[in-house]
Parts: structure tokens; sequence; C-alpha cells
């Protein structure tokens, strides 16, 4: 089988995504994506007619960010027209399984070069949401909902931490920790060979450093946070009176007035907008083209889990993707799990029994922000950066989905 290379990885910075707030919320999501696009074909040179597919990742399609946002920003960003596109949707799932059919489709030999990547524009989907109806996984299939019921997931957070016995102190602990490392980073510019500069239609600055992170964060003012998903347990979803809090007890009846609420805004993944790619190649097409891959990729896994529970999946996940490698835990330098909410990472550490300090070495989402569709290309792109800085050879990079999923991905850096 042919080998998978990654030969570049770029990344816009993550604005706040509110409307009139975030600095990249007025940008329409093509022009968000077709930043990163147009950045990976000037940095490597890249003859856009040869490029076979895009394969993006976007977790809401709708308005703006629906009608296949792979093609349309390609096009935006001037690529050739033979470079097609297509998007998915694996909910927070996606920038990761955009990169693992690209990877796919050149280990197969079908093509030879494929850009895999994600946007999303929180600030766009939160603004154009319909207030009057509470967002329900299974989008009123009542059938699916006796059989599987899907509630809030920071309802589910809250659950697994109950069911864990995991504690606010250890969620806050988590948290913080997340703010110091992104604080670390930044200063030191670890994230400065992937960040691309967004700039507005008249060519001003729009944003080009991260936007989101509070690096004054300590325990005592998470401490001092109210929790916030309690207040979701009693929030109708149909006039049956139905709510977030019964669908959860309704497969768990053992947390019925018993859930400890430990997540709030300080230890839940924040609110962003953020667009990334990677450029994926065959052997003969980086020789050709005069490319140095960065990394192969060794292996990809996709896991179910309980879609009640829904954050769960990460940990079988990379337990798959490790067999399937051929490796160990103990091989992995660098592990990134997406922040969703402290509780998943927290859990994520605990059951693979970890080195703390390979987890999210420059922060992870708490810190930085969630922008759902891209945020696993973003990860892949600051494992394989931490990897060239500390000189490590493997990363894992591995997420919660909605509906209970994970893919996972384990990426080798390529020594120069």
């Amino acid at each position: 089988m042919a080998e998978a290379y990654i030969i570049d990885a770029c990344r816009t910075p993550r604005g706040i995504g509110k409307q009139g707030k975030g600095a990249l919320a007025h940008i329409h999501p093509q022009q968000l994506a077709a930043t990163v696009l147009k950045a990976l074909a000037e940095r490597n040179k890249l003859d856009t007619a040869t490029v076979d597919d895009i394969i993006w990742g976007t977790s809401s399609q709708r308005g703006a960010q629906g009608a296949d946002l792979g093609r349309m920003a390609a096009l935006d960003a001037g690529y050739d027209i033979k470079a097609s596109g297509v998007t998915l949707d694996r909910f927070c799932g996606s920038g990761i399984t955009s990169v693992s059919l690209a990877a796919a489709q050149v280990m197969s030999g079908m093509e030879d070069c494929v850009i895999a990547g994600g946007t999303e524009m929180m600030s766009y989907t939160s603004a154009t949401a319909d207030p009057k109806t509470p967002p329900v996984m299974d989008a009123g299939n009542l059938r699916l909902r006796a059989s599987h019921p899907q509630t809030q997931q920071g309802v589910c957070a809250d659950a697994i931490a109950t069911l864990e016995g995991i504690d606010r102190e250890a969620v806050d602990r988590l948290a913080y920790t997340s703010q110091q490392r992104a604080a670390r980073a930044i200063e030191e510019g670890r994230f400065d060979k992937s960040v691309v500069p967004v700039y507005n239609e008249d060519g001003s600055l729009a944003l080009d450093h991260e936007e989101f992170p509070r690096p004054s964060t300590t325990m005592e003012t998470l401490a001092g946070l109210k929790t916030v998903f309690n207040m979701y347990m009693d929030i109708p979803i149909d006039d049956q009176g139905n709510t977030y809090g019964n669908l959860m007890t309704r497969k768990y009846p053992q947390l019925e007035g018993k859930v400890n609420h430990v997540h709030h805004a300080g230890n839940s993944s924040g609110v962003v907008d953020g667009a990334a790619c990677l450029l994926i190649t065959s052997k003969d097409y980086a020789d050709k083209h005069g490319l140095k891959p960065r990394a192969r990729i060794v292996a990809t896994a996709n896991m179910g889990d309980c879609p009640t529970l829904m954050l769960n999946a990460p940990v079988p996940a990379a337990r798959k993707v490790l067999e399937k490698a051929g490796l160990t835990k103990d091989d992995i330098d660098v592990y990134e799990i997406n922040e969703a909410f402290s509780v998943v990472a927290e859990k994520f550490i605990r059951d693979l029994d970890l080195d703390r300090e390979k987890v999210n070495i420059n922060g992870g989402a708490m810190a930085l922000g969630h922008p759902i569709g891209a945020t696993g290309s973003i990860l892949i792109g600051t494992a394989l950066d931490e990897l060239e800085r500390s000189g490590g050879r493997y990363g894992l990079i591995t997420m919660c989905a909605a509906g209970g999923m994970a893919p996972a991905i384990i990426i080798e850096r390529i020594q120069a």
C-alpha cells in the first residue's frame, strides 16, 4: 500500500465566535476557508490543477455554511476549476475524518494529491439558530429517541463526571493547565509555523493571533464560575414535557436527581470561528513536484460508543488506532485530545493512564476554542508542529463527536 504524506498544514487564528464581538464573525465562511486554501497553495507553490480533490469538514451545513463549502472555498481561493471538492459532517470529528479520507484515497492509489480540512463559523451558526427549537441530535425522530435518547452535550459531560467520580477541582485543574500551556505556546511562538493571518475584503487585517485565550485565569477565578448545564436539565424539548434531563435518565435512571454539575464556561470548549487544512500527497507526487514531506499517516480508526453519554468514544478509538498501528500508548510522544469539556480529556488521561506532560502540550479547546468542523484538522497540524519542535516521533489525535463517536489518527514525523 502506498504511503500518504503530510506535506504542510496551516490554519487561521481562532476568533471569538460571537457576532459583533469576534474579529472573524463578519467574514463569509467560504472566504475564511479560502484563506487557508490560498495560503496552502502559495506556501507550497502548488499547481492547483493537479489537486485531485478537496475534502472539507463542516458540522452545521446550512445557509452560508451549506452548498459544499469545500468546492466553493476552493473556487473563491482561485484554485483551478479542475480541483474538485466535497464537504462532510461527522459533527466535531469532521476535521479528522476529512484527513483520514484523504489519506485513504492516496494510500489506495486512487488519488495523488488531496487537500483535507474544515471550517466552522460558530458566530454564524449561533446567530442563525432557531431559539424556539431546542436542538436534539435525533432531529425529531421519535423512534430513534425511544431506543437511543441523545441529550445536550454539556448534560452528557456532567453525567460522565458523576458516573466516573470526577469532581469540580479536577476539571477546573485541567482547565487551568490548558490556559497556562496555551499562554506559554503563544508566548514562545509555537503556533507561528501554522497560523496564517485573515484579511478583510478591503485588504485590512482582520485577525493574526488567537483571540479567545484568557491567560490570567486562575484556579480561584475558575472556582468562582457558576455551573451552566444544571440549567439545561429542565429545558423542554417537545410538547410532551420531555426535557434534556430525562433523555439522560431514561437510559441512566441512577442519575435521577443525582447529577453532580461541574462544568461551566471556563472548563468547557470555547465558542470560536476558524478554518484549517492539510496537504496530503503520495510519494510520487511529492517527488515530482519537489515537495518535502513532514509526516506520514500511520493509521486511522473510527469508533462508536453510547450515544446517550455521547462523549466517551475517544478512549476506545485511541486503543483501536494504536492496535492498527502496531504501537503501544508509550510509543506516542504527543497526544491531542479535544477538550470539548474538561471531563473528556480528564477521563482520557485516567483511562489510558497517560503521562500528562504528553497530552495537549500546548493547551486545548478550553483555552483556545473549538471551531467544530475545523478542530480535528487544527489538532493534527498542532501535533505535527509539536513533534517537530520537540523531536518526537509519533502523535495520536482523537476527539469525541456527537452521536457517541470518535475518529482517531496517528501520524509519524519524518526526520530531516
